[in-house]
């Protein structure tokens, strides 16, 4: 005679789907990066390591990095078509929310030296356009550029809100109006206040995501989500590191921006050992398929060797 309950899984033993999701889940779970509890000497040790990398390769990471103020130095010369020195110091500011992406060939660098190459040349800073997760880092790089330009948009708009539409005559009246005046003070402590947001957004998302994706090839996604997972760990320490990267690109914006062509190497390259700080190794790395190797041509045959079907038929 059968029970009311035969057939039915005994209670406190799972079915054999609940098996199969929680094997799954606690795959998924192994497959998470680990993140470590960093503190201080951490963050000194990156930037110690960073500082190493750029004294080994300081023209390569000078050269991949040359167009970055030009680029500051332009924004500052054509934005909207006015006297732009209230915009000269979000720009600068700004230079934090663009400066992970703008700091992919110097993670591919520190990865190199990591690994035993003592001396990777420029060429092999681009290796990183070849890596299966350059469409990810692509990705993400252009959320931070639309976080960039909505910040020099809202930052335009405190100033508007602050003084109106007249432009500053020089630099010692627009000292005098910010410095000296209670609109300059609103303007400083709302302007602060609203680009700590912005920058505080931009630390969370992408302190370890691109060295995470470059190392582990993960989706822009999960690289977000491990690098907010690294802050809600690590919150005094990032946000201690999020200090420093504002007060060294402040720093280096300063003198035209040709400061950053120091600042933005160290920087890169710190970011790298920052993510190794943070994130714990993989224990069992996936091989992925060996990439074809570059063919290296003269600098001589630049720009022809640009183009393939030129390669080819040469």
């Amino acid at each position: 005679m059968a029970t009311p309950y035969q057939g039915a899984p005994i209670q406190g033993t799972p079915s054999q789907g609940n098996v199969t999701s929680l094997t799954q889940n606690g795959q998924d779970a192994a497959a998470a990066p680990v993140i470590r509890t960093i503190g201080f000497a951490d963050l000194h040790r990156a930037l110690q390591l960073g500082w190493e990398d750029f004294k080994a390769v300081p023209s390569h990471a000078i050269i991949l990095c040359v167009i970055y103020p030009v680029l500051g130095l332009v924004l500052a010369r054509t934005v909207l078509g006015y006297s732009v020195l209230p915009l000269l110091f979000p720009l600068a500011a700004g230079f934090a929310l663009l400066g992970p992406f703008a700091a992919l060939g110097l993670y591919e660098l520190s990865r190199r030296r990591e690994k035993g190459e003592q001396q990777p040349s420029a060429w092999d800073a681009l290796d990183v356009l070849r890596s299966p997760s350059f469409g990810a880092m692509l990705g993400l790089g252009v959320l931070l550029l639309a976080l960039f330009v909505t910040w020099v948009a809202t930052a335009q708009a405190i100033y508007i809100a602050a003084f109106g539409y007249e432009g500053a005559t020089g630099i010692s009246d627009f000292a005098t109006r910010v410095l000296t005046t209670p609109q300059g003070w609103w303007l400083i402590i709302v302007g602060c206040g609203v680009g700590f947001l912005f920058a505080l957004v931009a630390l969370c998302v992408s302190v370890v995501s691109f060295p995470l994706m470059l190392d582990r090839h993960a989706s822009a996604g999960d690289a977000m989500v491990t690098s907010l997972r690294a802050v809600a760990r690590n919150p005094v320490p990032m946000a201690a590191w999020g200090l420093i990267v504002a007060v060294l690109l402040v720093a280096g914006s300063l003198p035209f921006f040709l400061g950053l062509t120091v600042v933005i190497p160290l920087l890169g390259h710190a970011t790298w050992h920052l993510y190794r700080e943070t994130i714990e190794p993989e224990l069992n790395p996936q091989p992925l398929p060996p990439r074809q190797q570059r063919e290296r041509r003269p600098a001589a045959d630049f720009p022809a060797n640009l183009f393939p079907w030129r390669r080819k038929n040469s």
